[in-house]
């Protein structure tokens, strides 16, 4: 049976997508290879440095119970050494404000000390520049030099130094009775008792506060060695949590250097299947772009030996049979009547005669008692003498004229206009003829050679026969409208 045959024709298709499949995988075999990373290594080697990393986190965290267990009372523990902290800050702080005012004590006094040798200074200098220690003296000194200027003779130049030194004396007289007024006043103030018995006071509050931060201490150190008693061995635990943190955060260390160098690897080799998918990309847009330039070459041939056939073919052939149809129609009885008839011979009896038709009739054989109505009422659509006949179309007609454009005659005297609108699409097709039968080899050059397609320059043509076609109507309409009138 022929489904059955064309089944076994088309069971060997797969076969060869399977033998294309197979040459295409041996192509690719055939390029350059590189290993997957092993993932299932991979996760091997990190799940067992995850085991030693859960196995030291569960020491540690059973060392932290120890830890916690030997950590009770630390709140307690910590509330007690802030307090004493705070009390040794304050202890600290009024010692610090002493030994401060001390210092400013110890300074005023070295200031004063200093004040007091320039003073001192400053007054024997004075006294070196007087010469004199009282008053009495320098009048006494200006008595023996006023006798001695009147009593002895002396040269005028040891008279005027005689002068000029009682006028010194009599200069420096008041200074004398100003610097016994500074001596009295150095000697009479002491102002280093007064600074003495601040800083004794001092050095008293200082010695109860240093008693009482010493005492601070003692506490201090008191609780700091219960705490330390209490906890025991608790710093070398706490020491090796520490080292196994130590250990986790290197074992963390490897697992992610692992992780980086795996992630490395699956980044080369996707790089790798990229660089494979697009040489392949490359060689298959190859072979499709041949496949192309091969497929275009038959096409051109294809559409190059189409160009043998003769166009529009159907067209006209459509054409002609609509035309015969419709002259078919207009055949008139007198055409038929020029026909040549047989004279018949009749072999009679006597009395017998031959009935002629009923058309043929010059005289009813029986006269009739009524005319019957005319069936067919002439409604205005025929011509005189009602040689005008409606035309009975069906469907396959209809869609035949339809494929021409054109409108179906509904009366024989549609017949002509429609005839003429015929003839001149057939006229047209035919100009059609003429140009593919000139063009013909030029197409062809233009299709092998230059890959022109034909339809571009069949719409020039075709669009001047439209144009050519409704002039041919247009015309055709003006005679149907003048006949008519």
């Amino acid at each position: 049976m022929p489904p059955k045959a064309a089944d076994a024709k088309a069971k060997p298709k797969p076969e060869a997508k399977k033998k294309a499949k197979a040459e295409k995988t041996e192509e690719e075999d055939e390029g350059p290879k590189m290993q997957a990373p092993d993932r299932e290594a991979h996760n091997a080697a990190i799940a067992k440095i995850q085991e030693a990393i859960d196995a030291f986190q569960k020491e540690q965290a059973g060392l932290a119970a120890r830890i916690a267990e030997r950590s009770g009372g630390k709140d307690e523990f910590f509330h007690k050494r802030d307090e004493l902290r705070t009390q040794l800050a304050e202890f600290s702080a009024k010692i610090d404000a002493l030994m401060d005012r001390k210092s400013n004590i110890n300074k005023a006094i070295g200031d004063k000390k200093q004040e007091d040798a320039d003073k001192r200074n400053q007054l024997n200098k004075m006294k070196k520049s007087i010469g004199y220690t009282s008053e009495a003296d320098i009048d006494q000194r200006i008595a023996d030099i006023e006798f001695k200027l009147w009593t002895d003779t002396i040269s005028l130049k040891e008279e005027k130094e005689y002068l000029k030194e009682i006028q010194e004396l009599k200069k420096n007289r008041p200074k004398v009775s100003q610097v016994n007024k500074m001596e009295a006043g150095l000697e009479s103030f002491d102002s280093r008792a007064s600074f003495k018995d601040q800083i004794s006071a001092i050095n008293e509050e200082m010695a109860v506060f240093r008693e009482g931060k010493k005492k601070v201490q003692e506490k201090m150190t008191e609780l700091m060695e219960g705490r330390r008693e209490q906890l025991g061995d608790l710093p070398k635990i706490i020491e090796e949590r520490d080292a196994i943190g130590k250990k986790i955060a290197e074992k963390i260390k490897e697992r992610n250097e692992l992780r980086d160098e795996f992630r490395a690897k699956e980044r080369e080799f996707r790089e790798f299947l990229n660089e494979q998918r697009r040489v392949r990309a490359e060689k298959a847009a190859a072979e499709r772009a041949a496949r192309q330039a091969e497929y275009e070459k038959t096409r051109r041939v294809k559409q190059a030996e189409k160009l043998d056939e003769q166009p529009h073919v159907q067209e006209m052939t459509l054409i002609e049979q609509t035309m015969l149809f419709c002259k078919s129609l207009v055949q008139t009885k007198e055409a038929e009547e020029k026909k040549e008839q047989k004279e018949i011979k009749h072999d009679l009896k006597d009395g017998m005669e031959v009935l002629a038709k009923k058309e043929d009739r010059d005289e009813f054989y029986f006269v009739p008692t009524a005319k019957k109505k005319s069936k067919s009422k002439n409604k205005g659509g025929g011509k005189e003498g009602g040689s005008s006949r409606p035309i009975k179309h069906n469907a396959e007609t209809f869609r035949l004229f339809d494929q021409l454009k054109l409108d179906a005659p509904i009366t024989t005297d549609d017949i002509p206009a429609t005839l003429e609108k015929l003839e001149a699409q057939l006229e047209m097709y035919k100009e059609k003829v003429k140009a593919w039968e000139i063009n013909r080899e030029e197409l062809k050059r233009k299709i092998l050679e230059e890959g022109v397609q034909p339809e571009a320059e069949a719409a020039e043509a075709a669009e001047a026969a439209d144009e050519s076609k409704e002039v041919a109507e247009e015309k055709a309409e003006e005679e149907k409208a003048e006949e008519n009138e």
